[in-house]
């Protein structure tokens, strides 16, 4: 370590080494609070005198924006309730510890499955902080991106608070706190004086490492509460739990033009849904019921021609009534927007068993054009509906009656969405003669309600629409999107705090995992100064790495 006056500064994020002190030792980036200011540094005064509220230095790779203002507030806070700042911190220490440990098995477990050794297909990145490395679509709105800036301010902030009132409970005065950008990446820091960090109690170093990931896993448990009890907390003003209700429709949308703002869905292929979340199972349920096994070429075949699929009871007099196939471009085509359907296996057994060997040739001559939204309102079978709709008997239809199926492309599935407009003019006008608690109600009152046919990917399905499980007990306007709002922001906070959390338990260079092991190392007393550099220098190349190895995978899983 180098001599004089230096100060350790605790990051967030990829911390960078100042200019100033590219030739100093130590383990974490080092400055001289005491060297004279570049002339690139622009500085803020507080009215007169040496003293400065804030200061901004820059060069061509790093910069950052210094706060001395908080400095005297933080000091104040941590020596009048030093007791329980210790206490409460102490307790973080054993937090980090642990956490530290399971950190470094978490890292082991993706080098594995990085290097191909370790066969799973669980991935961490998407347990913890929700989402999937292999995406396809990188873009995000412009209320994500919101949402993503003020989670990633609650975070830092919580982190870098938690290593200043830790010091400040120990009598260190943090030098300054700094918001940073180095080369792409922002952070953030709090710099104290490095000889005052050499002289408290190892245990009270550590308490001040710790305190970063400790903040940042109680964030993760106080939105990870508040959620689950969010709806109780909005119970007084909203309903949740009963149906989910469309928040808005993109443009690009398939649903565009189907449903609207404040419309409730109902059922989904005729299975009642309640939350948002139920709907995104649904969809993926259904794909799997529609598509077992993508790869089979005769499941594929058969799924076009009516077998598997979804049918319905059809009278065999509006099937004799039935447009005709019309062929344009050698491609077969219904008028009027109608859809074309054919028998399934369990109506044509008596047609099979008089044809034996030209059953293909028996489905092409029977395809019917039909209107769909006539045939959505019929009784179901066939073996692609969930077993829940059709009481587990795929072919139930009456004498006078036909299982008939639609016809669609290879990738797309049939999926019926039943929905409520209870607060359009027309049911709002019909309304007042049923019970508004009753969506029963709502789904038979033909001015309350609708339903059609979406044909295409149900992937797509899931994420075309905004959705929340909370309903206004009175008026609209903003206080509609506000449930939706909450649960963003705590949600995202949640992933972002836990990811701050994790980055700074690894244990590479420059973030509070090496300070934590040094300390660690110290306190322990089982090694003497030169072996435990050497160890700590080991397990810091070792980690680091290992880390840049598991960083490298998991960015080619999702862009190749």
């Amino acid at each position: 370590m180098g001599r004089g006056s230096r100060s350790r500064r605790f990051g967030i994020g990829s911390t960078a080494r100042h200019a100033a002190a590219a030739a100093g030792g130590g383990s974490l980036p080092l400055v001289r609070p005491t060297s004279p200011a570049s002339p690139a540094h622009r500085r803020l005064r507080n009215g007169g005198g040496g003293n400065y509220s804030a200061a901004a230095s820059c060069s061509c790779w790093y910069c950052d924006f210094k706060i001395y203002a908080l400095n005297e507030p933080l000091l104040r806070l941590g020596r009048r309730y030093s007791r329980f700042f210790r206490v409460w911190f102490s307790v973080g220490v054993g937090f980090a510890l642990a956490s530290l440990l399971g950190i470094a098995l978490g890292l082991l477990y993706e080098l594995a499955r990085s290097l191909r050794v370790l066969h799973c297909n669980v991935e961490l990145s998407s347990l913890l902080f929700g989402f999937s490395p292999m995406v396809s679509d990188l873009t995000i709105s412009l209320a994500d991106a919101g949402y993503i800036f003020l989670s990633t301010l609650i975070s830092v902030s919580g982190h870098e608070f938690g290593h200043a009132v830790a010091a400040a409970s120990e009598g260190i005065q943090a030098e300054y706190v700094a918001i940073f950008v180095a080369v792409l990446f922002p952070g953030a820091l709090v710099a104290f004086d490095y000889e005052l960090l050499q002289a408290v109690p190892k245990f009270s170093a550590l308490r001040i490492y710790c305190a970063g990931i400790w903040h940042n896993a109680v964030i993760c448990a106080i939105c990870g509460l508040t959620l689950l009890l969010l709806p109780w907390i909005l119970w007084p003003m909203y309903i949740h739990g009963e149906k989910p209700m469309v928040l808005d429709v993109p443009n690009s949308s398939p649903l565009y033009g189907y449903l609207s703002p404040h419309d409730m869905i109902l059922s989904v292929d005729g299975i009642p849904i309640h939350s948002p979340q139920e709907w995104a199972d649904l969809t993926g349920l259904i794909d799997g019921v529609a598509f077992p096994d993508s790869n089979d070429t005769k499941h594929n075949r058969d799924v076009r021609e009516g077998f598997g699929e979804k049918g319905y009871c059809v009278p065999n007099v509006l099937i004799e009534r039935s447009e005709k196939i019309q062929l344009v471009d050698n491609i077969s085509t219904c008028p009027y927007d109608f859809s074309r359907f054919t028998r399934t296996p369990c109506s044509e057994t008596s047609l099979l068993d008089d044809h034996p060997g030209d059953g293909a040739a028996i489905r092409r001559d029977q395809t019917y054009c039909l209107n769909s939204l006539e045939i959505v309102k019929l009784k179901k079978c066939g073996t692609g509906w969930h077993k829940a709709v059709t009481n587990g008997s795929s072919c139930f239809c009456s004498e006078d009656e036909s299982c008939l199926a639609p016809i669609r492309d290879l990738g797309s599935t049939w999926i019926e969405i039943t929905y409520a407009s209870p607060y359009s003019k027309e049911c709002l006008q019909s309304i007042k003669r049923l019970d508004p608690s009753s969506w029963t109600s709502l789904s038979t009152e033909p001015n309350c309600s609708g339903r059609f046919v979406y044909v295409g990917d149900s992937i797509s399905l899931a994420n075309s629409v905004w959705l929340t499980g909370y309903q206004p007990r009175w008026a609209f306007g903003i206080g509609t999107y506000l449930p939706y709002v909450l649960e963003k922001i705590l949600t995202c906070t949640f992933h972002v705090s836990l990811m701050l959390a994790i980055v700074n338990g690894l244990p590479v260079f420059l973030l509070d995992g090496e300070s934590i092991l040094e300390a660690g190392l110290c306190y322990s007393g089982l090694l003497s100064p030169r072996e435990r550099e050497r160890v700590l220098q080991l397990i810091l190349w070792t980690g680091t790495v290992m880390s840049i190895i598991v960083l490298l995978s998991m960015v080619q899983r999702a862009f190749l």
